[in-house]
């Protein structure tokens, strides 16, 4: 498999931020010097012709360079002044509502700019792209990627490979890539001679040398050495100087980690035109022009949830009795049952084992009459997670009573890991998933150990993990020949082959060794190691290799950064320098299927938090981890502001039709008495949780007509408001007990149902019957009206200083009248050499063919906007013909009845293992328990669902699933519910129902209100059936529907 990428917003955003600071920069293709070629040496060959020494690199093998020649390219001074770049970065952080910085900071180069990206949501990508941008619109071609350690370089360069082909796509070339390597000094020449978009990769240890080092004769490493000094391998010069001759862009990844004085003043030497610094966590801070914080990324669903299994060791009244509850097991016809691990006494041995107990088990008895389980009968199992016994002892799930050892802990961790894997992974795997588990230790003896003879042998870990994954595994396998019960027993029966270690090598003996770390470090530089995570990267991700539970030291923490990692579980004691934060890192990218398709909001929308969710298996208490994890997100939380009033939305920017509106001081206060109108915020202006239950149940009040073009910055700023309970919803507790089965009860057999079922359970196929040119005429009225696309401009203002300001105004930047601005179009913008097929990506983005598409382009009027931005114009025209079709379409479907029908199975095939409690324990339903969209705790469906189980009037009623569907123009759409009412209750006595917050049409988006509006065509209007459709918001609503003719 491959890795797909796709265009995302946010990811845009990043690089706009970028490429806008230079706004006013003229384009300069191919800026020339004369290279420094050293004292080179000729030799001969066998023709008796001239060469000169060294070899060129692999991936530069174009003709656009000649070491003979003595022609160089280099990036193009910045023309703009202090002023106007400083003027460009607040007009950024204005329109990114970001403090504007006070200064320019110049820490490398003319500026140094700040991008804050959350770990997993993609900023390597990002800084590739804006190389691309910058090279597009600027043309600066030389670029320098400094990493602080072998794994992030490694991975960098990993990065290159796989977007290599979805650049080349976009712009037309690709970026020529090395790492530097003192061996081979003829890379740095090929970099400097080449006109194309170039990149050196390197760390910091390659050149990071101190000039008083220098200076006093001190060795340094090899690779130090090297870059700054003379070589004679290298024409007498030194590489740093032929480095910095190309005046390269310096992009830091990780700047945090490369805070020293030496690094710091080791990087001028480089001679960078500017620097970009890309992190989730700046230790120093620059001109900040992007932010993506640990909260924004989980709000925009950009990252996975974070389940959290901890671990309470609790020793009542001194007694020795070993207890540990494991969790609490649902069924159809029993109460709840508790499923304990304790000690029972055999002739030879006492073990501990596991088992499942009901109200009134006595463990005295079931431990073989143990002294130490004397009144311990269970008289109440709680389904949230309790279980108390006759003396008053009461234990939650995922405490450990009694003294356990290490080794006891380990286990527990160890078989914790391997249960969420399995409560996943047949979900994961109906959905085309591969389901990875993680497991970090910091010795590799116990994992894997050599006997006498030097062969490979289990150590304590591994024992325990080919013991409790049998047992859990058994547990799993059915009778049922389902797909995942085929994949379980064809490739995952032998736990041999289901694990595998990713350790350091030692190259003398071939061995598995403890991976080496730096001095000052918890990381190790062992490249072999990270080559062998890389390489098995995509490989892992497929379904024929069985291995599904990885081990790995500690050390080499930094190299795994696997999206299909469900489950991380440290086999170790966290110390100082391992946060709670690093520890669930490397799991947070969200997961791709077997066509490396990331599944995203937009691949699964509101399903992309139940399908991505990390399990992390901690060594202690969930209070404790998720208390220690929010702290140390919290130190890193952009700089949030804590209330909603009219000063904090005065002078910040929403975008209105995608261009940036001013929030001025009466449109602040209209929004701050909305707020308050409808109680979104107390009387110290603080969110209340009102809005964030409106907000989660999409049922937020109406704004004002006036401020409804600017909703969704609107609320975009309201949930940037800072409480502690934002963070709070990050997190789930791992051990909450699960419904891991829901099968079909008495109610799916009634009747009622079956008849309505009878009557839904077909497929369909639709035809769209219209004219084209209708399309046509209103697509062109609508871009022609609409579109904007915006050319690159830059500002020149005179002010002065104010005599007396506020607070507010020092952080808004109103501190200066503003006496005259002077705004002017850059007539010289760069002319882009990638050429589109414009016809054919508008065809490929409206699903039109390219008659209809090239119709549509030579009727506008706004064709001369292409040539401002390309890809904002595609995208843009695109937007607007798809939400024309979709209007179009809905007034011309019809729809065919064809062969095929749902089994019934369809109702329990998705295999989720979702909290108890978020469950709706049902009458009514066909299916014991009802699960419902959204976080919130009463949403709008769940209302709904409680609603339809206590009405007189409703006979039986269905949460009906994803699976079942009917196909429009716009992608297949799955409605709610299916409701048979009682016969004579009421005058439709079948009904499919689509639940939302809001009954507004305006707010209902394009693309989905046109799907409901094909059910209701299907449904309504072509159906010969008895059925009824619509969209309701309460039950309220459905009862008035369902009684009118």
């Amino acid at each position: 498999m491959k890795f797909n990428f796709k265009i995302q917003q946010y990811q845009t955003d990043a690089v706009d931020a970028v490429v806008r600071v230079f706004n006013g920069q003229r384009f300069h293709d191919r800026t020339t010097y004369i290279r420094d070629l050293g004292k080179v040496k000729l030799n001969k060959n066998a023709s008796g012709q001239d060469i000169y020494e060294g070899e060129q690199i692999s991936n530069m093998t174009d003709d656009d360079y000649d070491l003979t020649s003595d022609t160089g390219y280099k990036n193009e001074i910045i023309e703009l002044s202090d002023d106007q770049i400083l003027r460009n970065i607040h007009t950024i952080q204005s329109e990114n509502n970001i403090k504007l910085s006070p200064s320019l900071v110049k820490d490398f180069g003319r500026c140094s700019l700040d991008i804050e990206m959350e770990t997993g949501t993609g900023k390597t990508y990002v800084y590739i792209k804006t190389m691309f941008e910058l090279n597009k619109k600027y043309g600066w071609s030389k670029f320098i990627v400094v990493v602080p350690s072998i794994a992030i370089r490694e991975g960098v360069k990993k990065s290159f490979e796989i977007t290599a082909e979805h650049f080349m796509e976009h712009y037309g070339k690709k970026a020529r890539f090395f790492i530097y390597n003192s061996s081979n000094l003829n890379q740095i020449d090929n970099y400097s001679s080449s006109s194309g978009i170039n990149v050196m990769i390197i760390n910091t240890q390659a050149f990071a040398r101190s000039f008083s080092e220098v200076k006093d004769g001190k060795k340094g490493n090899k690779e130090q050495l090297i870059i700054n000094s003379k070589r004679d391998e290298f024409a007498s010069r030194r590489p740093i100087d032929v480095i910095a001759a190309n005046r390269p862009i310096i992009i830091l990844d990780e700047p945090q980690k490369m805070g020293g004085n030496v690094t710091q003043e080791a990087m001028k030497t480089f001679n960078p035109l500017f620097s970009l610094n890309y992190s989730a966590t700046h230790a120093k801070h620059h001109n900040l022009v992007y932010v993506l914080d640990a909260l924004d990324a989980f709000n925009k669903k950009l990252v996975k949830k974070i389940e959290v299994k901890g671990f309470e060791v609790k020793n009542f009244r001194g007694t020795d009795s070993y207890l540990f509850l494991e969790q609490i097991v649902l069924s159809k016809n029993k109460p709840p049952r508790a499923k304990i691990e304790l000690e029972i006494a055999y002739n030879k041995s006492i073990n501990r084992e596991t088992r499942t107990l009901d109200v009134g088990d006595d463990l005295y008895r079931e431990s073989n009459e143990m002294e130490q389980y004397k009144g311990y009968t269970v008289s109440d199992i709680d389904a949230e997670g309790k279980v108390t016994f006759t003396n008053g002892v009461a234990i939650h799930v995922g405490e450990i009573m009694g003294d356990i050892s290490e080794k006891d802990m380990r286990r527990i961790q160890i078989r914790e890991t391997i249960l969420s894997h399995f409560e996943k992974e047949e979900s994961l795997y109906n959905k085309g998933i591969k389901c990875l588990s993680l497991f970090f230790i910091d010795e590799v003896a116990k994992y894997r150990r050599y006997d006498e003879d030097g062969n490979e042998i289990l150590g304590e870990y591994g024992v325990m993990f080919e013991q409790e994954y049998q047992s859990v595994l058994n547990d799993y396998i059915t009778m049922f020949d389902t797909p995942y019960q085929k994949y379980l027993k064809s490739m995952c029966m032998d736990a041999s082959v289901v694990h595998r270690g990713y350790f350091s090598i030692d190259k003398k003996s071939g061995r598995s060794i403890d991976s080496p770390t730096k001095r000052n470090s918890e990381f190790s530089d062992d490249i072999s190691a990270y080559d062998l995570i890389l390489k098995n990267k995509e490989r892992l991700l497929s379904f024929d290799e069985p291995t599904r539970f990885i081990f790995s030291h500690s050390a080499l923490r930094e190299g795994w950064d696997n999206p299909n990692v469900f489950q991380i579980c440290t086999l170790k004691h966290s110390d100082s320098q391992t946060t709670k934060r690093q520890e669930v890192g490397r799991g947070l990218r969200l997961c791709v299927n077997q066509f490396g398709n990331r599944m995203d909001v937009q691949s699964c929308g509101s399903m992309v938090h139940d399908i991505n969710k990390l399990t992390v298996v901690a060594s202690d208490s969930y209070k404790n981890f998720v208390t220690d994890l929010q702290k140390d997100i919290k130190t890193v939380l952009y700089d949030r502001p804590t209330t909603a009033s009219s000063e904090y939305f005065k002078g910040k920017y929403v975008k209105v039709d995608g261009e940036p509106a001013l929030i001025d001081e009466r449109t602040a206060k209209s929004i701050e008495f909305y707020l308050i109108q409808n109680g979104y915020v107390d009387e110290d202006s603080k969110v209340t949780d009102k809005y964030r239950s409106d907000l989660a149940n999409n049922n937020l009040a109406k704004l004002p007509d006036k401020l409804i073009p600017m909703a969704d910055g609107i609320h975009g700023l309201v949930q940037a408001v800072y409480d502690d309970s934002v963070l709070a919803e990050m997190f789930t507790d791992g051990h909450k007990t699960k419904v891991t089965e829901n099968k079909l009860n008495d109610n799916f057999y009634k009747k009622e149902f079956q008849t309505l079922w009878n009557e839904i359970n077909h497929k369909y196929a639709y035809m769209v019957d219209f004219d084209s040119d209708e399309l046509i005429s209103k697509a062109v009225s609508a871009i022609d009206s609409r579109l904007y696309v915006s050319e690159l401009q830059y500002t020149t203002t005179v002010g002065q200083q104010k005599a007396q300001m506020n607070e507010y105004e020092v952080e808004r930047g109103d501190s200066f009248t503003k006496e005259k601005t002077k705004t002017k179009t850059l007539k010289h913008a760069a002319t882009s050499s990638v050429k589109y097929d414009l016809v054919g990506k508008v065809a490929e983005g409206t699903k039109l063919t390219r008659k209809s598409a090239a119709a549509i382009l030579r009727s506008i009027d706004k064709l001369y906007m292409f040539k401002f931005n390309p890809e904002e114009f595609i995208s843009k025209v695109v937007k607007i013909i798809n939400e024309e079709k979709a209007t179009t379409i809905v007034e011309h479907i019809s729809y065919n009845t064809i062969d095929g029908k749902y089994d019934d199975n369809i109702f329990t095939a998705e295999k989720n293992s979702q909290s108890f409690d978020k469950a709706f324990v049902a009458k009514k339903a066909i299916q014991d328990y009802v699960f419902t969209d959204g976080y919130a705790e009463e949403s709008t469906e769940k209302r709904f669902a409680k609603s339809l189980d206590i009405a007189d009037e409703v006979c039986v009623y269905a949460k009906l699933p994803k699976a079942f569907h009917i196909p429009t123009p716009v992608g297949n759409y799955s409605p709610d519910w299916a409701i048979a009412f009682k016969e004579g209750s009421v005058k439709h006595i079948y009904f499919i129902a689509e639940t939302k917050g809001t009954m507004d049409s305006i707010e209902l988006r394009g693309i989905e209100k046109a799907k409901t509006d094909c059910a209701k065509v299907l449904y309504n209007k072509l159906s010969t059936s008895k059925v009824r459709y619509d969209v309701v918001n309460c039950y309220e609503k459905l009862l008035d529907i369902v009684n009118k003719d």
